[in-house]
């Protein structure tokens, strides 16, 4: 089942504390950025990609899709100041499609089978995103006093890809932008038109590249791949 997929590209990477772009970080001497475009490149079923870049940044990533042979990026519109605005970005410019991805694109450790049970859901059910079940024991604080002990049964811990109908995110990133809604992920806007989000269990490997422990713990998923 066929999908195009949109990666917000446009982050600081502060948390990293890289002093650049942290998609430009290399993991195995290979730029995060390229193990993330590679796995949609790869996909057969992924018929285009949109990435949302700094305009000061678009030539660089340029010579790196041209160094790597990524071939199915199909525009590279500029970034926002928020994940939504970069998304909304993308979404403007491309054609109709069946089902649109949104991926974080310092995520580089999804495989083609949660992807493929995304499509499958979100075709038959308009929006669906991967997670994990919670491991540890929740506790809900305020003012760092702890007020409840929340049941982690019901809890997700919440990865990308989302996968939705192209025509309902579409709808609900245009709803978003005219109330001047900003909301933390996409499956949050779709929620706010009252259209159920489904979840597909997806693997704890799935981990963004945030910290630099996570660099680490990078290099360990890729030698265990090996």
């Amino acid at each position: 089942m066929r999908y195009e997929v949109v990666l917000p590209a446009a982050g600081s990477g502060k948390r990293m504390g890289a002093g650049k772009n942290k998609l430009f970080l290399l993991l195995q001497q290979k730029p995060i950025l390229i193990h993330t475009l590679e796995v949609f490149q790869n996909d057969d079923n992924c018929t285009g990609i949109w990435l949302a870049v700094k305009p000061e940044e678009r030539e660089y990533i340029q010579q790196l899709l041209d160094e790597y042979g990524i071939t199915k990026v199909k525009g590279l519109p500029n970034g926002g100041e928020e994940r939504q605005h970069s998304v909304h970005s993308c979404i403007k410019e491309m054609e109709q499609v069946d089902i649109v991805l949104v991926h974080d694109a310092a995520r580089p450790f999804i495989t083609h089978e949660i992807i493929a049970s995304l499509v499958v859901c979100a075709m038959e059910k308009g929006a669906a995103i991967a997670g994990v079940k919670a491991k540890d024991t929740m506790k809900k604080v305020r003012d760092g006093v702890i007020i409840e002990t929340v049941d982690r049964e019901d809890l997700w811990m919440i990865q990308t890809p989302q996968a939705f109908r192209f025509e309902l995110l579409y709808e609900a990133e245009d709803v978003a932008e005219k109330e001047g809604f900003l909301g933390t992920d996409e499956a949050m806007l779709v929620e706010r038109l009252g259209h159920p989000v489904h979840i597909v269990e997806a693997s704890y490997d799935n981990i963004k590249m945030t910290t630099i422990e996570d660099l680490v713990l990078g290099e360990a998923i890729l030698k265990k791949r090996a």
